[in-house]
């Protein structure tokens, strides 16, 4: 048996590739706004942040009403795009099977809002496999805080140090750090050197690696 009593999930990046979907939302939003973003800025340096930080970055700082009222509607073309279309990355869903097969609780902790997790969860039909989801509105302060793993170590009743985190950003391994926790970096979204603060890093959850780690180790 593993060490770990839960896995603590992100979702975009290690359970699914939405990235293009949550670009394609932002495009469309920040269009009728008169301003342009490209895939490249997205994906090396706003990829995997709240939505209200991508808006100050992009836009300077906005009212907070007009913040909410931007990623509102972000969030709805992101839900629009991506139904029906969203796939499991190689061994993603797998792993999560074999987890719960082994008795393992198991937590998404995520920047999107709760409609987008369990959009994707019930797409995927993952939806049980999971005893705890920590989303956006859950959490004052994102990752590299620790805050959203700590709350979902307390939702499942278990201490820190007997949780895993499986991430695909260098703000989720140093947020699974600060937490106290074990992590696995999956290099879907970014270079395996800037990952290097986790535990273990792999290309693939397909890996044996990554099975041998958060299921036998």
């Amino acid at each position: 048996m593993a060490s770990s009593v839960a896995l603590l999930w992100d979702l975009d990046g290690v359970l699914v590739d939405s990235a293009a979907f949550h670009y394609q939302a932002f495009r469309e939003v920040l269009a009728q706004m008169g301003h342009d973003l490209d895939e490249e800025t997205f994906r090396r340096s706003l990829l995997g942040l709240r939505n209200d930080a991508i808006l100050r970055r992009l836009l300077g700082d906005l009212p907070p009403e007009q913040v909410q009222d931007l990623a509102h509607r972000k969030e709805e073309a992101f839900r629009r795009l991506i139904e029906g279309r969203v796939q499991p990355l190689p061994g993603a869903r797998e792993m999560v099977l074999a987890a719960r097969e082994r008795g393992m609780l198991q937590g998404i902790v995520s920047s999107t809002p709760r409609q987008n997790v369990l959009l994707v969860l019930r797409t995927l039909g993952l939806e049980d496999a999971f005893t705890a989801v920590v989303a956006e509105g859950d959490v004052s302060r994102g990752k590299p805080d620790p805050e959203g793993f700590l709350l979902a170590a307390r939702r499942l009743q278990v201490p820190p140090e007997a949780c895993t985190v499986i991430e695909d950003a260098p703000e989720g391994v140093q947020a699974a750090k600060a937490a106290g926790m074990r992590c696995l970096a999956v290099a879907t979204t970014r270079p395996p050197h800037m990952l290097s603060q986790a535990d273990l890093v792999v290309e693939s959850l397909a890996d044996p690696a990554a099975r041998r780690f958060l299921l036998e180790s």
